[in-house]
């Protein structure tokens, strides 16, 4: 059956990830706009000391994911800092939590983000706890190396547009999210360290995971900071077996990432993917148009104008658009 483009589109649009996403404006409203790579903009922000680049950067756990599985929760917050970090092009380092809630669930909690920081190979170095009657809250926090830093404002016309993602995996059927825990296992410390070395060996200039907005998404937010456009080829899309393309490009999966790749290295980024065993393909080329189009079997559509628009509402219409670098 032919793809639904406008109806796809409008499920992209009002899905609650994305519409959740506008209330970041807030944080430049208090701390003002700066270059995105130092924050507010990007999956984590760079500090630079003593000639290093470092790479820091925090997620919140949904409170009603926390409240029904707080192990699952535990380990989510683990998988989302280190996507955070691989999409900085960070080496990461450390990880430390705060948790709150009935000591039950906090256990749960701290009893998944031990597996998960093993399976990934990255240490909870530390964090806080309450005990308390009342809700569970769990945040993370994540500190890397970048030895070459990522950034959406490195995207520039002309980059090609590639998602590198598992696809081995089951979609969740309480929560939109994709784990390939199982299928990939230890491979996953591999795999989130492979944009560190795509950013150290110059195949891949920016790049964003594909987080709670989903993949469209997730790619509006990645090309609003310049305002660019892209035409993304649904047809080209690598999807999962038993999955349907509005559940994969409206869920958070355990590993996906959408990089902006410098002309003529794109077969080097696909190489280095499928050496792993990771999907990857091309589709699309990034413009200057500030129009995310999607399109399927010749039928074509825009998502988001982000020459009016913002996701985030960090890059706003009338606002000076950060020029491309040298």
């Amino acid at each position: 059956m032919p793809t639904d483009v406008p109806g796809l589109i409008q499920v992209v649009r009002t899905h609650p990830g994305v519409t959740a996403k506008s209330e970041i404006g807030l944080v430049s409203e208090i701390f003002q706009s700066t270059d995105w790579l130092v924050g507010p903009g990007d999956d984590g922000a760079v500090v630079a000391e003593a000639g290093l680049s470092l790479v820091v950067g925090g997620e919140a756990i949904l409170p009603s994911f926390v409240a029904a599985d707080p192990y699952g929760a535990g380990v989510a917050a683990v998988t989302a800092n280190l996507n955070d970090l691989a999409a900085m092009g960070a080496w990461p380092l450390a990880l430390v939590d705060t948790v709150t809630g009935p000591r039950p669930v906090i256990q749960r909690v701290l009893e998944g983000m031990r597996w998960a920081s093993r399976l990934y190979q990255v240490p909870v170095v530390g964090g806080h706890l309450t005990i308390t009657a009342g809700p569970p809250g769990l945040s993370a926090f994540g500190l890397g190396r970048a030895d070459q830093p990522l950034s959406a404002r490195f995207a520039e016309p002309g980059q090609s547009l590639v998602v590198g993602c598992c696809v081995d995996g089951r979609m969740r059927a309480d929560f939109p999210f994709f784990p390939s825990f199982d299928e990939r296992g230890e491979r996953l410390a591999g795999d989130v360290r492979l944009l560190a070395e795509g950013a150290s060996q110059g195949w891949v200039a920016a790049a964003k995971d594909v987080s709670m907005a989903g993949l469209v998404g997730s790619l509006a937010m990645l090309l609003e900071c310049s305002r660019l456009g892209v035409t993304v080829d649904l047809d080209a899309l690598p999807v999962p077996a038993g999955v349907t393309l509005e559940q994969w490009i409206t869920c958070f999966p355990c590993f996906a990432f959408l990089l902006c790749v410098p002309p003529g290295r794109e077969a080097e980024c696909l190489r280095a993917f499928t050496a792993r065993d990771l999907a990857a393909a091309v589709v699309g080329v990034l413009d200057g148009t500030g129009q995310l189009r999607v399109c399927s079997a010749g039928r074509v559509a825009t998502a988001f104008d982000l020459t009016t628009e913002s996701v985030t509402n960090l890059a706003r219409p009338g606002e000076h658009t950060p020029s491309f670098p040298s």
